[in-house]
């Protein structure tokens, strides 16, 4: 089937990624009369917009998954479970952004710069990581290739995005109310997003201490590196930023890298952009890699002590580009083995460089 005649629905149209994967099917230039979104019943009939068209939402059905070619979900993950494998089974192609299949080892969990191999023919669901595991592993991938890692230390820095458009717009209220002079409780958030920085808000399991986010890249990146063994130790906070996810990693290598090379493997790799010049400050910010597909690395650095071998770096990504929306297309482009118009690595050819 060509791929303009490809139908795909955007299950879960109306959120956050729903909205970025339309947004990056209408900039691949995919018609309009083949992009079905659907959402819940409450949002029927929502106009959404569509490059410079306008698409109207219908009722998320086993019926409308049916008619479709393909299918990338961006609901919560009891939606997923009800509805992505009857979606498998009428044959469409499903990638699930939620939490539902991901620890499920009938169910390949891919990034594609990373493990694409783990996509088999017969593939028909496959489960996109959690935003930040993405983040983190699209940029260490060509280092653990090169090198061996055998420990990760990451701190990540999360968008208030990460809890959907509600928690944009709970930044953008309780920001003008503080320089109101006012205060507005929280709904989304256990604290005051505004002028506030506050550990992840997901449940934390009181034998390990580690919240859920923080287990959830734990587990994830053992089972895309199959590194069941690996020493992971992160910290998962939330910052006051609207969009893209920033990470301040350290990880120990197995074999020994010099700077030169460890910049050159970064400005090469599949799916980032190196934007590392101290002469005039320039480094991976929110604001540079917000909208834009590869996850922006920077502030790359060795250290050797009693035998270790370190490397360093600061990681922006946004997430619900290459943290959801762009992975779950690139996988779908993956398992159609031919491109949608999505550069496959996301990669710009053009890093700034000191």
């Amino acid at each position: 089937m060509p791929e303009s005649q490809l139908r795909i629905a955007i299950v879960g149209a109306t959120g956050a990624v729903g909205r970025e994967a339309l947004s990056l099917l209408a900039e691949a230039g995919h018609p309009a009369s083949h992009v079905v979104p659907l959402a819940s019943s409450r949002s029927a009939g929502a106009p959404l917009p569509y490059g410079a068209c306008t698409l109207r939402t219908s009722e998320l059905t086993s019926e409308a998954l049916a008619s479709c070619d393909a299918a990338i979900f961006a609901a919560d993950a009891e939606t997923a479970r009800r509805f992505a494998p009857q979606a498998a089974e009428y044959g469409c192609l499903v990638i699930d952004n939620s939490s539902a299949f991901r620890a499920d080892p009938a169910v390949p969990l891919v990034i594609p710069e990373v493990n694409a191999d783990a996509l088999g023919s017969r593939s028909r669901l496959v489960a996109n990581p959690n935003c930040s595991t993405t983040i983190l592993l699209t940029a260490l991938e060509p280092i653990r290739r090169a090198c061996g890692i055998t420990r990760i230390m990451v701190s990540t820095y999360q968008a208030v995005s990460g809890a959907g458009l509600a928690g944009i717009d709970e930044l953008r209220e309780q920001t003008r109310a503080a320089l109101e002079g006012r205060s507005v409780p929280s709904k989304v958030f256990p604290e005051s997003c505004a002028f506030n920085v506050f550990t992840h808000e997901s449940p934390i399991d009181l034998e390990t201490g580690f919240n859920l986010e923080e287990r959830k890249l734990i587990n994830e990146t053992r089972r895309i590196w199959n590194t069941p063994d690996l020493e992971i130790i992160p910290t998962c906070v939330r910052v006051p930023v609207e969009r893209v996810h920033s990470q301040s990693v350290s990880a120990e290598l197995r074999s020994s890298i010099d700077a030169s090379s460890l910049r050159s493997l970064l400005a090469r790799a599949p799916g980032l952009e190196l934007i590392d010049d101290p002469a005039t400050g320039t480094f991976p910010t929110p604001l540079r890699a917000a909208g834009r597909n590869p996850i922006a690395v920077g502030r790359p650095r060795i250290s050797v002590a009693d035998q270790r071998i370190t490397i360093s770096l600061w990681i922006c990504g946004d997430q619900l580009r290459k943290g959801a929306a762009l992975n779950a297309l690139q996988i779908l482009d993956h398992m159609l083995g031919t491109t949608l118009a999505f550069d496959r690595g996301a990669h710009h050819a053009s890093p700034v460089e000191s």
